[in-house]
């Protein structure tokens, strides 16, 4: 399976960048190179990676989450990661790296958002 990226601009300078599929040895430097280029192009209020269509990734695309995260760090943006798949979750879990990128929870397909009760 390939690797498709989609980059978006959320509210308050945040850029959003969502990639879908499979981060391996074949693709991890596309996760780079839109981190670099969104950093490129100016300083955002801060990068989120989306990672809720991520079906697999690898150590080196780990390893190219960590070098796009310094790269943002050193460039003063904060870098983090959104609605990991229960796959990238596990994997940022297992290898002790979750809290380096703001210790997201899991994203459920069909979850319902948790109902707030009138009084709690």
């Amino acid at each position: 399976m390939s690797l498709s990226i989609v980059k978006s601009v959320l509210p308050a300078g945040v850029i959003e960048i969502a990639p879908r599929g499979e981060i391996d040895v074949d693709t991890a430097y596309e996760v780079r190179e839109a981190i670099a280029e969104v950093l490129a192009k100016g300083r955002p209020g801060r990068i989120e990676l989306n990672m809720r269509l991520v079906t697999f990734i690898d150590s080196v695309g780990i390893s190219a989450m960590v070098a796009g995260f310094q790269t943002a760090e050193v460039s003063g943006v904060k870098l983090i990661v959104t609605e990991p798949s229960r796959f990238v979750h596990r994997q940022l879990w297992v290898t002790g790296l979750l809290g380096l990128f703001g210790a997201p929870e899991p994203y459920f397909a069909g979850a319902a958002t948790p109902e707030v009760l009138p009084g709690a």
